[in-house]
């Protein structure tokens, strides 16, 4: 298979979009709601994706497509190249802020990332990995990573999982935050990863994300030493929806063994 000429594609489509997006910054936005009021949907979200969906059926008919907004295909299993599509991961800061989002676009073959593309719009930043061949900020290599300790660590985490709620016992993250250095929240799981990957943050939790969330960061922070599973220490299989926890080699064990043992993720 040859991934750098399906990189160059992707590469392509993916700047290409980003100026899509940013043009669109200055015109009023056609906003939805989708599971629930805080499920935010704009008409820049689906009109991305199905540009993507369009670029991809005509250079590589053969490949299939699972997007957020549902314009791809329905898949039952992992069989092929699959092209995981976030048109715009943190649509609510988009919506709110114009920024602190990213587009998301990870390459899989058999259920294994090959290719993982996370660009941040704004501020130009594109993160990308070939699998096996570094990872990269543009056109920075960036750095393996190195170990650190929950005391010196900054974990990205939602504050509703240290508030009573009703998904997990609440109580099970206090301690990991209390003896963490800090915490931060971004709003954008794709960036979450990123910031891992980068050093930005030491590790990033969260209860409930899709396959086209993490897909793309998972390459990345993987070509640099990081660790990516679900909160039971478990692969993620690409396919449906999970927990997950990405962190520094290192503090991924230490967290998996000493803070999230007790719950029921």
């Amino acid at each position: 298979m040859d991934w750098e000429s399906i990189d160059t594609y992707a590469k392509k489509w993916v700047k290409e979009a980003g100026q899509m997006i940013r043009a669109s910054f200055d015109k009023t936005l056609n906003i939805q709601t989708k599971s629930d009021p805080n499920d935010l949907v704009t008409n820049i979200d689906q009109e991305i994706e199905q540009f993507f969906i369009s670029k991809i059926r005509e250079i590589f008919p053969n490949h299939r497509i699972l997007g957020e907004e549902g314009f791809g295909d329905e898949l039952t299993s992992s069989k092929g190249i699959v092209w995981l599509i976030d048109p715009i991961d943190g649509t609510m800061n988009f919506i709110h802020q114009q920024r602190n989002f990213a587009i998301s676009l990870g390459i899989y073959e058999g259920g294994v990332g090959k290719i993982g593309l996370v660009y941040d719009v704004v501020h130009d930043e594109l993160y990308h990995a070939i699998s096996g061949k570094g990872a990269y900020m543009n056109d920075k290599q960036l750095l393996p990573l190195k170990e650190v300790g929950v005391k010196e660590s900054i974990i990205a985490l939602n504050a509703t999982w240290v508030l009573e709620n009703e998904r997990i016992d609440h109580q099970l993250l206090i301690p990991l935050v209390k003896e963490a250095r800090g915490t931060r929240s971004y709003g954008s799981a794709a960036l979450e990863i990123i910031f891992v990957a980068t050093g930005r943050v030491d590790a990033y939790i969260s209860l409930r994300l899709s396959p086209w969330d993490f897909a793309a960061g998972a390459v990345i922070l993987e070509e640099l030493g990081g660790i990516v599973t679900n909160l039971r220490g478990e692969k993620l299989d690409y396919l449906s929806k999970d927990s997950l926890l990405v962190a520094k080699p290192g503090l991924h064990e230490i967290i998996l063994k000493e803070y999230l043992k007790e719950g029921k993720w």
